[in-house]
């Protein structure tokens, strides 16, 4: 196996990483043109059935990096996800839609197999950097994702957007072959037994548990918040279209850029004071939001790069202690991980966007400011100490 990650290989595992995780945010600023074409249930199922999608995914097929070459699992997820946006960009009907981004975000997921990938091949005095340089790749397509769409979906319509991200997934399919490493099938696991053994993880191993926990509530939090941001600001008082509301992206992609100092720092003091510190901050971005969210861009803005900041710097933090504890299992630590993550972000998304038709604004506030507070807590009396 190839043991360490040269500059083309970290390139492309970036390139990847926010290329394929982008997919399924492109819907977001697009929800007021597509809710305008299938109605107000749009608003609800189209964004939390993407992060389902993406959920599932990173249960069924991100184990598969323990077991299979990781390089062929990311350049086949990528060929199907080209299939999964035609489908999306040509959807008839609310239903067609609906399940083509369920399908869209399962094999998005090809982003968290390169995460891991990124870890294996890192030394261990610098995994956190590595990781944090891959991470600053997929949170930037996060981020980037919602600017790009907005802008596009403006001028031409939802669809093309759709059809763009399709002839991209065939170029990072193409960028997989040439820039990752072959490596040879580390763990000959049936299916089921691999499967079993993400439980085990699961029970074994209480820093796993932790981070987990206090990482899916910050994702809820920033889901509830992101949901639903489109819906504010092409309402009054703002008015903007739906470029406007993508452009937000560009001011979270500043939070995007502190992943790799996170990194560096828990490589040398440990975990626990990120996360707490990037719960704390994500819970202050409510209560600007809350306090000014609705009638100024001033806030929002600021909202939007605190949210980012915090949630990307703990993120990097948990990931670091998480891929720390098993060497071998890091795809299926990856998945107890990122489907905690994206179980309480698809919950997330579903109540925030409950809470805004229902309350307003200031109920998505409130449910953000409920999930980052109890990440506070959980951060807060973590017992693990400058290990975790």
């Amino acid at each position: 196996m190839t043991t360490s990650l040269d500059a083309k290989a970290r390139l492309g595992l970036t390139l990847i990483a926010g290329g394929a995780v982008a997919n399924i945010y492109y819907n977001q600023p697009l929800l007021g043109l597509i809710v305008a074409e299938f109605g107000d249930r749009a608003a609800l199922w189209v964004p939390t059935t993407a992060l389902v999608g993406y959920g599932l995914g990173i249960v069924g097929l991100v184990p598969l990096g323990d077991a299979l070459p990781r390089r062929a699992l990311i350049v086949w997820q990528c060929l199907g996800l080209a299939v999964a946006l035609l489908a999306v960009g040509l959807a008839p009907n609310l239903a067609s839609l609906a399940l083509a981004h369920l399908v869209v975000g399962v094999l998005a997921c090809a982003a968290q197999q390169a995460v891991p990938f990124a870890a294996e091949l890192a030394p261990d005095a610098s995994r956190g950097r590595v990781v944090g340089q891959v991470m600053t790749g997929l949170l930037t397509g996060i981020l980037l994702a919602r600017t790009a769409s907005g802008v596009l979906g403006a001028h031409l319509g939802w669809r093309p957007v759709f059809l763009v991200a399709s002839v991209l997934a065939l170029v990072m399919a193409g960028i997989a072959r040439a820039t990752l490493p072959q490596t040879a099938q580390t763990h000959p696991l049936r299916y089921r037994a691999l499967m079993l053994s993400i439980l085990h993880l699961a029970r074994s191993q209480p820093v796993l548990r932790t981070a987990s926990l206090s990482q899916a509530l910050l994702f809820a939090a920033f889901n509830a918040f992101w949901a639903t941001l489109a819906l504010l600001v092409e309402g009054p008082p703002f008015g903007l279209t739906a470029a406007g509301a993508g452009l937000f992206g560009v001011i979270g992609v500043c939070g995007a850029f502190v992943a790799p100092l996170s990194g560096r720092f828990t490589d040398r003091k440990g975990a626990k004071p990120v996360v707490l510190g990037g719960s704390l901050m994500v819970a202050l971005s409510f209560v600007v939001l809350w306090a000014g969210g609705a009638w100024s861009l001033i806030a929002v803005a600021l909202g939007v790069l605190l949210i980012d900041i915090g949630m990307n710097g703990a993120l990097i933090a948990n990931q670091t202690r998480a891929y720390a504890l098993v060497p071998g299992a890091r795809g299926r630590i990856n998945t107890v991980l990122f489907t905690t993550l994206f179980v309480f972000g698809a919950l997330g998304a579903y109540a925030g966007s409950q809470a805004f038709l229902l309350v307003g604004w200031p109920g998505v506030c409130a449910v953000g400011l409920v999930f980052s507070a109890l990440a506070v807590v959980v951060a807060a009396r973590d017992p693990h100490g400058r290990g975790a």
